[in-house]
This record gives C-alpha cells, sequence and structure tokens, in this order.
C-alpha cells in the first residue's frame, strides 16, 4: 500500500506530515496547503480524510488580504479543500492516480461561513462521492474548533 511507504510522521497524532505530503503533492510553498493528515478511513461507506492547516500571520496573503484586517481568501480555503480531496485519492485509488498529478476540475454550493484569521487551525474534512473514470468528486468541510468555516463540493481529476 502506498500509504506504507511513504515517510512515518515524527509528530504524535498524525497519519501523515510535511515529508509524506511533500511526496504526494506536487504543489509547494507558498501553495501547499495542508501540513498533516490526522486520519484516513477508505473503508467507511464513503472514504474520509481529515486533514489540518495551520493558519500563521507569516502567510504572504495577509499583506494584502488586508493589511489591517487579515482574512485568509476563501479560494485558497476551497483550494485547501481540493488538496486535501486529492491526497485521498492517491491514497484510495493508489493504481489509477500513479504517476499523475491533481488537476482541480470544479466546485460547486461553495459557502464561507466566517472569516479565518492567523492564529485558526483548519480542520479540513473530505469525503468521497464518486470516483469515475479518473473524476474523483467529493465534499469538502473546514473547521476551526467546532465552527464550520467553509463547505463545497469539489471535482478534481488525475492528469
Amino acid at each position: 500500500m502506498l500509504i506504507d511507504q511513504l515517510p512515518k510522521p515524527q509528530a504524535k497524532d498524525c497519519l501523515l506530515d510535511y515529508a509524506a505530503i511533500l511526496q504526494l503533492l506536487p504543489h509547494r510553498f507558498p501553495f501547499l496547503l495542508i501540513d498533516r493528515v490526522i486520519s484516513f478511513d477508505p473503508n467507511a461507506e464513503k472514504a474520509k480524510l481529515v486533514a489540518l492547516k495551520n493558519v500563521s500571520f507569516n502567510e504572504p496573503y495577509f499583506a494584502g488580504h488586508f493589511p489591517n484586517d487579515p482574512v485568509m481568501p476563501g479560494v485558497l480555503q476551497a483550494e485547501a479543500m481540493a488538496q486535501a480531496g486529492c491526497i485521498l485519492a492517491y491514497l484510495k485509488f493508489e493504481e489509477e492516480s500513479k504517476g499523475k498529478r491533481p488537476a482541480f476540475m470544479g466546485i460547486d454550493a461553495c459557502k464561507f461561513r466566517r472569516a479565518v484569521r492567523p492564529g485558526d487551525t483548519l480542520r479540513i474534512e473530505v469525503e468521497l462521492e464518486e470516483f469515475r473514470r479518473g473524476i474523483i468528486t467529493f465534499d469538502g468541510k473546514i473547521f476551526v474548533g467546532e465552527d464550520k468555516v467553509a463547505e463545497a463540493k469539489l471535482k478534481a481529476t488525475m492528469v
């Protein structure tokens, strides 16, 4: 299994840390928006993955969004859900994803419920809806603590 071949995490309560994530995703700073994967359940009725993103004041977008009222752009929250969904695809559909990279195809029903600010830790939950002909459809939700801050239905493919 792919997950057994990835570097083991240094941190406790962590399934995959930065070393494994860098091997899975082609994204790099400043566009890598997943810090850790804390759980993956491939055998649930709908496969599910939970990831974390620590939002730091040092993120480059805060310089202009907005200087006196820093808010994480919603489009980057959607991208974080897409990246978590692609990790789900790599782990769940190893053979179909081997040697490919993710390409974002679409987003529907995207809602932002409250601002994400420096110091927040995003818990990104993605749940598989469908995988057909190389296209993965999944539901994404982002929580800060118990508050749902964003949600969307996303679609990606491996090219």
